[in-house]
């Protein structure tokens, strides 16, 4: 079983950076990508940012040029800074980890921007 742990939310003023991290344990396979969705209250989730294993990476547009994702393949880790930061980011932010067909999630971690 694939374990997924978020770190790295908070509250901040707009204006200001985060910086989260996401790390998969558990897995016997490679894994193909990870990313980062996230969930505003009443708005279904949605991607916010992806890396394969490669480096290839994916934003939505409503976060390029504020949010870069990283991955580091030792560690299972992926990093997501979050600059520029404004009250509609706001939302639960969670990890995907996705190995073949299968996602595996984390529990979610909470970022709060204050306008």
């Amino acid at each position: 079983q694939v374990h997924v742990v978020e770190s790295g939310g908070g509250l901040v003023q707009a204006g200001g950076s985060l910086r989260l991290s996401c790390a998969a344990s558990g897995t016997h396979s490679s894994i193909d990508y990870m990313a980062w969705y996230r969930q505003a209250p009443g708005k279904p989730r949605e991607l916010v940012a992806s890396i394969s294993s490669g480096g290839d990476t994916n934003y939505a547009d409503s976060v390029k040029g504020r949010f870069t994702i990283s991955i580091d393949n030792a560690k299972n880790t992926v990093y997501l800074p979050m600059n520029s930061l404004k009250p509609e980011d706001t939302a639960v932010y969670y990890c995907a980890v996705v190995v073949g067909v299968r996602h595996y999630w984390g529990q979610g971690t909470q970022v709060t921007v204050s306008s």
